[in-house]
C-alpha cells in the first residue's frame, strides 16, 4: 500500500520545485514562468530586484545561462500562511566545464495561487573557481 496522495492537490511550492526542475533539464522557463503573478518580484544575494513577468523570465534564464548542467533536488518544502520554503542542492557544471555543488534555501510569498515574490538565499562560494 501507498501513501502517495496523486489527486491533484499539488500546493504552488510543489509546482514550483517540479517547474523549476524541468526548467533545468530542458532550458526552457515556460511551465516556471506560468507559475509567477505579473507583478512578481525576484531576489538573490544581489542588490538587484526583477520585476513583472519581463524581469522573471530575464532572471530565470540569466541563472540557467550560467551552467552547462545543473540540477536542484530540494531535501524539504514546506507550505503554509502564504509562504513556500525550500530546502535544495544543486550540483551540475558551470559553463566552461567546472564542476559546481551548492546547497541554499529559497522563499516564494504566494498570492492566488501565484508566485507574488521570490528570493534564494545560497553559499556562493561554490561559484568561485580558482584560476588555472
Amino acid at each position: 500500500m501507498t501513501n502517495d496522495h496523486q489527486t491533484g492537490g499539488q500546493s504552488t511550492t510543489q509546482a514550483f520545485m517540479a517547474a523549476l526542475q524541468q526548467a533545468e533539464a530542458t532550458g526552457d522557463v515556460t511551465a516556471l514562468l506560468a507559475l509567477h503573478a505579473p507583478d512578481v518580484t525576484l531576489r538573490n544575494l544581489t542588490q538587484q530586484t526583477w520585476e513583472g513577468e519581463a524581469g522573471a523570465r530575464a532572471f530565470w534564464e540569466t541563472y540557467l545561462g550560467n551552467f552547462e548542467e545543473i540540477r536542484s533536488e530540494f531535501t524539504r518544502s514546506h507550505e503554509a500562511g502564504g509562504l513556500g520554503v525550500m530546502e535544495w542542492t544543486a550540483s551540475g557544471r558551470l559553463r566552461g566545464g567546472h564542476p559546481v555543488e551548492y546547497r541554499g534555501v529559497s522563499l516564494i510569498e504566494l498570492s492566488g495561487g501565484q508566485v507574488a515574490a521570490f528570493r534564494t538565499y545560497y553559499d556562493s562560494a561554490a561559484f568561485m573557481v580558482a584560476p588555472a
